[in-house]
């Protein structure tokens, strides 16, 4: 099932509602804004190490792989493809699979280009 979240929600609780669906990995990396205990709680039970780092008002430092974390790069440059998509930028759709929809047709022909 797709869902999408409103702009204002914070990242760790657009996070929650897909925890189930996640396919099996080893990691997963994210960035500061999936900073929570709770997050990274739910991804140990499923055997998933955290990659994120702490922010910056945190009390006591997180430990991450900070190597591990620089090929975050590639994901962050194919949003960046995403948006040079007016369509998906700003979201013109207002369905869910219409969205998903675009989302797939500029992932396939950014990697085809």
């Amino acid at each position: 099932m797709l869902r999408l979240t409103a702009g204002q929600v914070s990242d760790y609780r657009g996070a929650d509602p897909v925890l189930d669906a996640l396919p099996k990995a080893a990691v997963l990396i994210a960035d500061k804004g999936y900073d929570s205990d709770r997050l990274r709680e739910a991804l140990a039970e499923r055997g998933i190490k955290s990659c994120i780092p702490g922010r910056a008002k945190r009390k006591e430092p997180i430990i991450y792989d900070t190597e591990l974390y620089k090929s975050r790069n590639l994901i962050e440059r194919l949003f960046g493809r995403l948006k040079d998509c007016r369509r998906i930028a700003t979201r013109y759709d207002r369905c869910a699979h219409t969205f998903f929809s675009a989302i797939c047709i500029a992932v396939t022909v950014s990697f085809w280009l």
